[in-house]
């Protein structure tokens, strides 16, 4: 049987573990919801707004994808199951049919506000447990803080 993973103590292998997955759900949704309002919203700065909320579906979806793959790396089995994601996510449920521009950018806004502080709290656990975890937040940080930059900036 081949062994997947690195070794980290128990204690350091669980809480990277669970803190990698609470962001994994969260960008999950973060991704889906980002593309909900991609389709539904309206008004004058429909384009930009349609085409930024693209940028951050695909970057959201990268870093899913990174966490998911530390996961692994790790040996834990990563959960993006959508079942797994709603049960987990933090994030309210992004409302149904269309949304004018407005109220696009501050759900939007909200949502990356409250990823990017769960981000810094995990990233900043991750320090003692696993460097290259807390690195891999670190990064999601960055964009996640640059996102949340630019749509603030539409207010």
């Amino acid at each position: 049987m081949t062994t997947i993973g690195i070794e980290l103590d128990g204690t350091a292998k669980e809480t990277t573990a669970r803190e990698l997955q609470a962001t994994l759900a969260e960008l999950v949704d973060l991704s889906l919801q980002g593309k909900q309002a991609h389709w539904h919203v309206t008004g004058g700065r429909f384009l930009p707004l349609h085409e930024q909320l693209d940028t951050l579906v695909d970057d959201a979806g990268g870093w899913s994808d990174d966490v998911a793959e530390r996961l692994v790396t790790l040996g834990v089995p990563a959960d993006g199951r959508a079942a797994t994601v709603a049960a987990t996510t933090p994030l309210e449920e992004f409302p149904q049919g269309f949304v004018d521009q407005d109220k696009v950018v501050a759900l939007v806004v909200d949502r990356l506000g409250l990823v990017a502080s769960d981000v810094r709290r995990r990233a900043e656990l991750l320090g003692g447990p696993d460097l290259a975890s807390q690195d891999l937040l670190i990064e999601i940080l960055r964009g996640v803080e640059k996102h949340l930059w630019m749509f603030q900036a539409q207010r």
